[in-house]
């Protein structure tokens, strides 16, 4: 935990930076821990993304609402743009998720917006304000960062268009009206996100209370595994297109939408530093749990995501240790 200054505010943008791969890649098992030598090349999509993320949202006055629509915007740029997946019938069986609709894999789209928006941009941006909490409400960059960050993002996704696609999903290219929608949609949801909901959200419910932090740090990790469980297929083929997909698939919104509901709802009086180790820490550890689950395909990748979770845990127990020493008044 850094104090004021350059140093400090350069340490909490370096930390960001890796927390984010690291949420939301390297613990979940979509990049298995056996090729886990592949880690930074994703540091420039993931990290360099978040980042510009966050110091837009910060330098432009807006919060969470903000952070939830670039957090779509990043989700097309990665899967749209530079992985290809949301229009590929191949990339990943993501066709045989669901109905596709207009050429999209609409339930590859769904599992990967939630889980994009929690475990690539909210929570490493939530890790990050705890762990320096001194440069929480502020930029961390000066312009000339700002600009080079912007760069490197968008190196990041072409790298990923170059490096993964021709390897993965050989012969395929994405559609040009569809890369050209994902880009106005990109354009459009930014100009929402830093120029119409900044100073527009709205003040939790007068009288409601959060509840003691395991509870919800509980509810975050049942929440994360029933979004998982219902769109993310344990077979390729699960769902198919029938009508169950179309049902997992508005089972899981309900789900996300009540989790922000009550997110939102708490968020007033009594929510605390330590209330967000909890919540963070029960989504962690459970998507931990659901990559071994169902994303890994080794023993070896299975017992080191297990390994992972306990390992999370631990360090989260000391951060939640140390967000209540600062809330005990000192003497």
């Amino acid at each position: 935990m850094t104090g004021t200054g350059t140093k400090g505010r350069k340490r909490a943008a370096w930390t960001l930076v890796a927390l984010a791969p690291i949420c939301a890649e390297m613990t979940f098992g979509a990049l298995p821990l056996s090729m886990i030598w592949l880690l930074p090349l994703l540091v420039p999509m993931y990290g360099a993304g978040v980042l510009l993320i966050r110091e837009a949202v910060r330098r432009t006055g807006g919060s969470w609402p903000s952070l939830l629509v670039l957090a779509l915007v990043y989700e097309l740029a990665e899967d749209g743009i530079g992985l290809q997946a949301l229009t590929s019938p191949t990339l990943y069986h993501a066709a045989e998720w669901g109905p596709r609709v207009f050429g999209l894999n609409t339930t590859y789209w769904e599992s990967q917006i939630g889980y994009h928006a929690v475990f690539s941009v909210m929570i490493p941006i939530m890790l990050a304000d705890l762990l320096h909490p001194a440069h929480r409400d502020r930029p961390y960059l000066r312009r000339g960062g700002l600009v080079g960050v912007g760069v490197v993002a968008l190196l990041g996704v072409a790298m990923l268009r170059v490096l993964i696609p021709p390897v993965m999903d050989p012969g395929y290219q994405a559609p040009l009206p569809a890369l050209a929608a994902f880009a106005v949609a990109g354009a459009v949801l930014s100009v929402l996100a830093l120029k119409v909901l900044p100073g527009r959200t709205p003040a939790p419910p007068a009288g409601a209370s959060a509840p003691k932090p395991a509870v919800v740090g509980l509810l975050a990790a049942l929440a994360t595994a029933a979004f998982l469980g219902l769109l993310i297929p344990i077979v390729p083929a699960f769902g198919g297109r029938g009508w169950w997909a179309v049902v997992a698939m508005i089972l899981a919104a309900a789900v996300a939408v009540a989790a922000v509901v009550l997110l939102h709802r708490w968020s007033g009086a009594g929510w605390t530093d330590t209330h967000r180790v909890w919540l963070a820490g029960g989504a962690l550890v459970s998507h931990t749990l659901f990559g071994a689950a169902v994303m890994a395909t080794t023993t070896f990748d299975r017992v080191g995501l297990v390994g992972c979770a306990v390992l999370m845990a631990l360090l989260l127990a000391l951060l939640g240790r140390r967000v209540e020493g600062r809330l005990v008044p000192s003497g």
